[in-house]
């Protein structure tokens, strides 16, 4: 006789199923963190790009809120299936690892559910920034000659301020660290990695991982050092 086959909720419950939703959720983030940068990198491109790409986002409801939900939805099941496969590894060595083999962990492996917790607690500060206006909520109001909400101002008086820049910089600094080993998890994990790729990719996601760094790192630093100007008649 045949043994059943194991349901489909089955194979996700196991350790090597919820390893698979991790790395799926996260190549989702990881394509949203490409796209979110190549979006925020135009405000090198000056006021009229950044305003008129946000006024796109904004004027397509109909597709920003699902891709913002399928976002979340990623997000949560790429949290809840990290604290799980982090649960059971505890539990299955309760013993701590020898010095050999700590070693051989990267400090990036070994810290992933604690840089994703400060991830985490950035984005909801993110949202609450730029997407909520809890924070500055006067440049809620801003507007450029157009009349569309004037992003690239917005941008610019934030991080203007020191503290909001190591408020950024700091946390995708920590997001980074985090890409940096777990791009190479991913591909692993989505069974992308053979012997002759496995080195070759783990150097791609890092290396990835740092330009997006830079990338991201570039937008407050350039606002704060006055690369990035005001336009005409804005004044902090």
């Amino acid at each position: 006789m045949e043994a059943d086959p194991i349901p489909l909720t089955g194979h996700f419950s196991s350790s090597v199923g919820k390893k698979f939703l991790m790395a799926a959720s996260g190549a989702a983030l990881v394509g949203f963190v490409i796209a979110h940068l190549a979006g925020n990198l135009q405000i090198f491109l000056g006021q009229e790009a950044i305003n008129r790409y946000a006024e796109f986002l904004k004027s397509n409801l109909e597709l920003l809120w699902p891709a913002r939900i399928f976002l979340l939805a990623m997000l949560g099941l790429h949290v809840i299936t990290s604290v799980q496969l982090t649960l059971e590894a505890r539990a299955a060595r309760p013993i701590p690892y020898q010095n050999k083999d700590f070693i051989k962990a990267s400090l990036a492996s070994r810290t992933m559910i604690y840089s994703g917790l400060l991830i985490f607690a950035f984005i909801v500060y993110h949202l609450l920034h730029f997407t909520f206006f809890k924070v500055h909520p006067q440049y809620s109001q801003v507007t450029d000659a157009k009349g569309r909400h004037d992003v690239y101002s917005m941008m610019v008086l934030s991080f203007q301020q020191p503290w909001i820049c190591v408020a950024y910089i700091v946390p995708v600094f920590f997001l980074c660290f985090h890409l940096s080993h777990g791009i190479s998890s991913m591909f692993q994990s989505l069974g992308f990695n053979t012997d002759r790729t496995r080195e070759s990719l783990a150097c791609w996601g890092a290396c990835l991982a740092w330009l997006m760094f830079l990338g991201y790192a570039a937008i407050p630093l350039a606002c704060l050092l006055g690369i990035v100007k005001l336009p005409p008649g804005v004044v902090p």
